[in-house]
């Protein structure tokens, strides 16, 4: 098994391929430049986009997504519906949010600057923001950043371009694999001046990269020189973003204060946001304490993941008379992916048979009926509710890219794409159970005694999971399991030790939702599905999956020119995820399913490309007297 530090001695290639794949990838056409040639090179820049198109002008004063005179004021309590990093949203035992050790507080990275900042009004868009403007190298191997001028670090302490190089050559060493995978093809970085900062890659890296590493965040290099990066601690780092934390009581709330002079508050990248004057996290171990809290005003904001409680639990006192408001609003634009990983690294799950086996025991159109109420769709792929799901059988494009890859193709793909099938609806559907036996047997079992054997072992699974919730959503999926033999079962663990075991792959199965960016990069797949993260603890390749079109196809990815070769590049491999059901795809819901507090205000539509509510509401203070909630 390959180490974390053995990756960051590897080039970018080297990473991808492996030896096994490296032949079939080395004969694909190679252009350096790739698709970051759409941004012009030796001028500086306001911004920059994956295909050179950006919707804000250099004297842009604010996004068109942000009220640019929301007041400041009020506080924000959530209990949080998504993460990033080493973030666990139950538990925290450290502030440290850049590596992969320890659990941290959602929403930390909320204290720290990045060069630019993406804009969620447009799908690949960055624009300048600790960074004054950014110039890339005629030859596309190089980049630099000019620092604005003024900015402090929470102690005081003056953001140089050396603290900037330093960031990124620590993430690249020791951060989370999340951030570090970013920097795979960074060769240095180094502080020109004070204000100017140059990255130098090493010619493999993709168009894209830098799109990716302008998101990095700064980090003092002064408070980390006396402070082990790696280390689990709850001290409050350094920071120079527009919150750091004040009040902290680990694993049950966390309170971000607003700075109040923040040195971005009035450019166009901060105009707008970070309104509320505190954000604070609460942690509950069960939806249900989560939810008790919400209705008593503890919290008030909640994006409801449970079907049953939307559909038959908002009718307590403050939602019948209007104080506690339910809406729906669409999800981004994005792809988005919820679906069982089956562990590959274990027999027998390496066996495709097996793993469509077990999914045909699940039945979606009875869980819905029953459990969901209706509101879910079937997930039929990785890249649900976005232009990169595949349809039908492939053609044009799609067809000349799958005909031209040198790996062997996955049975099947070049026909529809793989899709669940529908259920009778019964829960035990006899017809799908008697399939999944024919499977299991293919691949080498047969009944004995209402098991399933192969050479005297049994097939068991156990599914780990993390909330009593989920016991209620698997038991007619487990009971089927058993129905046609495999010793089935649950697993709840408390968040720490789950993600302990996800990230050293001590499972059978588990579940992930996800969400990928709007316009994709290699770099943000390789954890996903690159032959070596199979092996690297805390990846996301949790299915273990290892096949060189996967290589192959990342390589692609990194290369594309347009955004139609992207949507090509990323639909082939929507059919090769589904050929090889390396993930096993459940639920989505289309919409947000969101209840708060009638006490702030919003600009309706939201942005397309990412929603962070407690960045982009402020609180109105009218609305507020309303309910009687000053």
């Amino acid at each position: 098994m390959a180490s974390r530090v053995d990756r960051h001695t590897l080039n970018r290639r080297q990473f991808l391929t492996g030896a096994a794949a490296t032949a079939a990838v080395m004969s694909l056409p190679i252009s350096i430049s790739g698709a970051f040639a759409a941004n012009p090179t030796g001028q500086r820049l306001h911004g920059l986009s994956a295909f050179g198109e950006l919707k804000y002008a250099p004297n842009f004063t604010h996004f068109g997504y942000v009220n640019p005179q929301a007041p400041k004021g009020g506080r924000f309590h959530t209990a949080v519906a998504n993460w990033l990093y080493n973030q666990n949203p139950q538990t925290f035992n450290t502030l440290n949010t850049f590596v992969l050790a320890g659990d941290a507080p959602p929403r930390m990275n909320i204290c720290f600057d990045t060069l630019m900042v993406l804009a969620l009004d447009e799908p690949d868009a960055l624009y300048c923001h600790a960074a004054e403007w950014v110039e890339i190298a005629d030859d596309r191997n190089s980049v630099r950043f000019g620092l604005r001028d003024g900015i402090l670090f929470h102690d005081a302490t003056p953001l140089r371009a050396g603290d900037v190089a330093f960031s990124l050559q620590l993430i690249k060493e020791s951060g989370h694999p999340d951030l570090a995978s970013a920097l795979t093809s960074m060769v240095r970085a180094e502080a020109i001046d004070e204000r100017t900062v140059e990255i130098v890659y090493d010619g493999q890296q993709s168009g894209r990269a830098i799109l990716a590493l302008a998101s990095i965040p700064i980090l003092s290099q002064i408070y980390y020189s006396a402070n082990e990066f790696t280390a689990s601690s709850l001290h409050v780092p350094v920071s120079s973003g527009a919150y750091r934390p004040s009040r902290v009581e680990s694993g049950r709330f966390i309170e971000y204060e607003r700075v109040p002079d923040y040195w971005a508050a009035d450019l166009p990248t901060g105009r707008g946001l970070a309104n509320f004057d505190v954000i604070r996290i609460e942690f509950y171990a069960e939806r249900t304490a989560e939810f008790e809290a919400f209705k008593k005003g503890d919290i008030h904001f909640r994006q409801e993941s449970t079907a049953q409680v939307w559909s038959t639990g908002y009718d307590f006192p403050a939602a019948t008379d209007g104080r506690v408001v339910k809406q729906e609003f669409p999800r981004e634009l994005r792809p988005s992916m919820q679906a069982w990983a089956l562990n590959q690294r274990r027999e027998p799950f390496d066996d495709i048979r097996v793993r469509e086996a077990i999914s045909l025991c699940f039945d979606f159109e009875w869980t819905n009926e029953k459990l969901f109420y209706g509101i879910y769709a079937r997930s039929q792929s990785a890249f649900e509710n976005s232009e990169f799901k595949a349809e039908g059988v492939p053609a044009g494009a799609e067809l000349d890219l799958l005909n031209s890859l040198k790996s062997p193709l996955p049975e099947g793909v070049l026909g529809e794409p793989r899709l669940a099938p529908l259920s009778d609806g019964s829960g035990r559907d006899r017809k799908l159970l008697q399939r999944a036996i024919e499977l299991c047997r293919e691949a080498g079992f047969a009944q004995q005694g209402g098991r399933l054997l192969r050479d005297g072992r049994p097939i068991t699974l156990e599914i780990l999971i993390q909330a009593t919730v989920f016991e209620r959503l698997h038991a007619g999926f487990i009971q089927n399991l058993r129905r046609i033999g495999i010793d089935a079962s649950l697993r709840l663990v408390d968040s720490a030790q789950y993600t302990a075991r996800t990230n050293d792959y001590d499972f059978d199965m588990v579940m992930m939702a996800v969400q990928f960016s709007a316009t994709p990069t290699a770099e943000s797949f390789e954890t996903f599905v690159s032959t070596r993260s199979a092996d690297m603890k805390g990846m996301r390749n949790l299915p273990g999956a290892k096949d060189a079109i996967y290589d192959e196809l990342l390589e692609l990815l990194e290369r594309v020119e347009s955004r139609e070769e992207l949507v090509t590049v990323m639909r082939v491999l929507d059919r090769v995820l589904r050929a090889r059901l390396d993930w096993i795809p459940n639920w989505y819901s289309a919409n947000h399913l969101v209840a708060h507090w009638d006490m702030f205000g919003f600009v309706d539509p939201k942005p397309d490309y990412g929603w962070p509510v407690e960045q982009l509401w402020w609180y109105d203070q009218e609305k507020a007297q309303a309910i009687g909630r000053t």
